[in-house]
């Protein structure tokens, strides 16, 4: 029997997408076929087709372990994962599970992704709303008959959540970077984390592809089309495959996006909203946060 001895735990839309497609690349690592399998923060629950977050989920430890099967002789064995960050009964089950696991943590200005996960729900198709503030006092949001929280606010209060796992687990198996880090130094992040996985550091993956960089739909009939139930979608489930289906779906939606400034009105309530997190969070990894902070101009 198999377990992962590391899990990339979060935070969403920092650039975990990009981070497994590289790791995925290191001959002596092994990643989860599926990328996020959830298992962790889903076990045993009844997964619901028309929830985003459901889709392709695993709750069952029988379907979990065949996701490494595969695994010979890699030495890191991982998944990611961004909703273990986010989900309070995830540290727990992992420690449960995995005592001695090695967990990344990668944290993004929660300003900032909590508009770049706006962005991508909408390019999507999950979010309704196209106001970003209306979005962020509306709690909820449905999806067909479903109805589940947005994450734009909770997934960014980075303190609380790293906390849980602190409490948890040896602080020696908690590796936390910044996004910052990741644009800024790939190799250099990339060197320190296969240094701390036991894997060759030498190893260099490519960083030529990028991935999930969504942004406002320039054309709402195109967003429409690829996004809701209509005639071109029926004929392309009818003559496209799965596994080439939704790929194909998300390039012709990153095609039609454009990138957008957050609204001021946005960002000076968000940083009301995280200032406290926030400066807990700079003790307790001991980075310098203030940039995180800064209200808009005027």
């Amino acid at each position: 029997m198999v377990l992962p001895n590391f899990l990339i735990i979060g935070a969403a839309k920092a650039g975990t997408t990009s981070l497994y497609h590289c790791l995925k690349q290191h001959p002596q690592i092994y990643m989860s076929p599926v990328k996020e399998p959830r298992f962790f923060a889903l076990e045993g629950e009844s997964l619901h087709p028309d929830d985003v977050i459901h889709r392709q989920s695993i709750t069952d430890l029988t379907d979990y372990l065949k996701l490494f099967q595969a695994v010979s002789a890699e030495t890191a064995v991982g998944e990611v994962s961004p909703i273990y960050l986010t989900h309070a009964e995830a540290a727990v089950r992992i420690q449960h599970y995995i005592p001695r696991v090695k967990l990344i943590a990668i944290l993004r200005n929660p300003l900032e992704r909590a508009y770049s996960h706006f962005t991508h729900m909408r390019q999507t198709g999950v979010e309704p709303l196209s106001d970003f503030m209306k979005a962020l006092r509306e709690e909820e949001y449905r999806i067909g008959n479903f109805v589940r929280k947005r994450p734009y606010i909770p997934a960014g209060f980075y303190y609380v959540q790293l906390k849980r796992y602190l409490e948890i687990f040896d602080p020696q198996q908690v590796k936390v970077y910044l996004y910052e880090d990741w644009k800024q130094q790939p190799y250099q992040l990339l060197e320190n984390l296969f240094q701390f996985l036991d894997v060759d550091v030498s190893f260099m993956p490519s960083l030529s592809k990028q991935y999930n960089a969504y942004g406002t739909p320039k054309s709402q009939l195109i967003h429409q089309l690829t996004t809701k139930q209509n005639l071109l979608r029926s004929i392309a489930k009818a003559l496209i495959p799965v596994d080439q289906r939704e790929p194909l779906m998300r390039i012709i939606q990153r095609k039609n996006s454009i990138r957008t400034e957050m609204p001021d009105e946005a960002k000076n309530y968000l940083c009301q909203v995280y200032s406290a997190d926030t400066l807990k969070l700079q003790d307790l990894i001991g980075r310098d946060l203030s940039g995180w902070l800064q209200l808009a101009d005027g």
